[in-house]
């Protein structure tokens, strides 16, 4: 009777901490991944950068395309 109870008690305390464990565990494994995806598949490239600003009218330079990829990195982190 006492080895039952036992066992029911740490199931019903067991199931719920590794439930929540295994919660708090894979958001920050999914936080890590997609950071990681981030950065090596940024959201815009230079080509996107240069295509918006033709669009505009304008001719970007190389320092002006650098300068908003930098900007995007440095925001990403």
């Amino acid at each position: 009777m006492v080895s039952s109870l036992a066992l029911i008690l740490s199931l019903s305390i067991g199931i719920p901490l590794a439930i929540i464990a295994g919660a708090i565990l894979g958001y920050f494994l999914a936080m890590k991944y997609f950071k990681k995806q981030l950065k090596d598949n940024p959201p815009i490239t230079e080509a996107q950068i240069r295509s918006m600003y033709q669009q505009m009218g304008r001719k970007p330079t190389e320092k002006q395309i650098k300068q908003i990829m930098a900007t995007f990195k440095k925001n990403a982190k």
